[in-house]
């Protein structure tokens, strides 16, 4: 199999976190050339092939590439040193059937939990459940700052750089979605407060879990759950979507909801240098050492102890 083709591609720097959970303790960068695979290429496309490389890149990131494609991608790959990055399921939801055909199909301890949550937001705010929900570039507009002040108190920003973005570029990009009616975005307030918000791109016939998040104050409240419930229902109900993306990574939330999954790996090939070489070695024995130590203070019952630090909560 040959991996690659002729049309090249532009590589971008990429840093290579050595982390232990959230937190970043040193980065290493290389020029890499992205290749991520949509949802649908990775439910049911063929094997993505590999743009050629610029001299000066170091080789590519695959994102969400199916666990059995995984070999014969680097088999292909003209002698590249293969590094899988993380390994993770991708989760998504079919939007076939209706809203309370897939609600009925939850748990039954997470469906009581989420009525009890729902029951419980809905009370401070005065007896229902206080949703905001945007389409418009105007209703959009409206949405971003409530939003950003949102996403600024939240570990995925503090700690990821994963918050929602602030930039005269996104809010362009925000505006052209709304105006080919491309995205879908959702506040929740508690008690007149804004507690959490989602925001949701859509391509094609699929709706992409982009950014999200809820202020850290209201977490014994779960707002992200019950705000995400009141998005599938809303989703459900236009009956125009195939898909709901939940994108790369794990969470429970997203087990939680999903109707499948596809055991999917970030996979770095790098071109075989020495200094390749040796980024590759690092990484590989600082993942496995931090691995062990994660065992171990799992097996030790300190497992919510040791999220909440690397959370900085």
């Amino acid at each position: 199999m040959n991996a690659m083709q002729d049309v090249r591609a532009e590589a971008q720097p990429v840093r290579l976190k050595f982390e232990i959970g959230a937190r970043t303790l040193l980065s290493v960068r290389r020029s890499l050339v992205r290749v991520p695979l949509t949802l649908a290429e990775a439910r049911s496309g063929p094997a993505p092939v590999l743009p050629s490389l610029d001299r000066a890149a170091d080789g590519y990131i695959v994102t969400s590439l199916p666990e059995d494609q995984m070999a014969a991608l680097a088999a292909g790959a003209g002698g590249m040193l293969p590094f899988v990055r993380q390994r993770y399921t991708r989760y998504y939801l079919d939007f076939a059937g209706t809203y309370d055909g897939w609600f009925a199909g939850l748990s039954s301890n997470a469906r009581q939990g989420l009525r009890r949550k729902a029951k419980k937001i809905a009370a401070a705010s005065g007896g229902t459940l206080d949703v905001r929900r945007f389409r418009t570039a105007e209703e959009l507009a409206a949405f971003h700052p409530v939003a950003r002040a949102i996403s600024a108190t939240t570990y995925q920003e503090r700690l990821l750089g994963s918050g929602l973005p602030e930039g005269a570029d996104f809010l362009r990009s925000m505006a052209a979605l709304a105006a080919a009616d491309q995205v879908r975005a959702w506040l929740l307030n508690i008690a007149g407060e804004p507690a959490a918000y989602l925001y949701c791109p859509i391509h094609g016939d699929t709706v992409i879990y982009a950014y999200v998040g809820h202020d850290p104050k209201f977490n014994d409240w779960s707002p992200g759950a019950v705000l995400q419930l009141e998005a599938m229902q809303d989703l459900f109900g236009e009956a125009r979507f195939a898909a709901f993306d939940f994108t790369e990574g794990e969470g429970q939330h997203k087990r939680q909801f999903a109707t499948g999954g596809v055991e999917c790996v970030d996979l770095l090939l790098l071109r075989p240098t020495l200094a390749n070489r040796a980024v590759m070695s690092a990484l590989g024995g600082f993942n496995s050492s931090v691995a062990g130590a994660k065992r171990l203070v799992q097996g030790a019952g300190l497992g919510g102890f040791a999220k909440r630090l690397r959370r900085g909560g």
